[in-house]
């Protein structure tokens, strides 16, 4: 999955937001809460690194498959990063995206869930 994919997929995720900072990283956010982010294309390597909150399942699946490592910086709190273009396909990509966001999502404020239509 290339950034413009990885952007694409995520702003159809509802309330996600996105900034760019930390030298080019397209953060997606809910709430104000990362579940998701991409790195700028290291020169040479022609591919993305992509980074997403896990469940504690998921990563301990995940931190063990080739190409995927604990996300630097964010490995204590359940996050991979994918470090080749073919760690994963972008199908699977997808669904773990979205299911960072939800995850993101459920552990919002009540008053922040209610305030963007998650809670009625």
């Amino acid at each position: 999955m290339n950034r413009t994919a990885f952007d694409a997929h995520c702003a159809t995720l509802r309330h996600a937001t996105n900034v760019v900072q930390w030298g080019g990283c397209s953060v997606w956010k809910i709430g104000g809460k990362i579940f998701a982010l991409c790195s700028p294309e290291a020169k040479g390597e022609g591919f993305v690194r992509i980074s997403f909150k896990c469940s504690d399942m998921a990563y301990e699946i995940l931190r063990d498959e080739p190409g995927i490592i604990p996300a630097p910086h964010l490995a204590r709190a359940k996050w991979v990063q994918l470090q080749a273009p073919d760690a994963m396909d972008d199908d699977d990509i997808r669904q773990h995206l979205d299911a960072a966001h939800a995850m993101i999502a459920s552990r919002l404020t009540r008053k922040l869930r209610t305030e963007l239509g998650f809670l009625s």
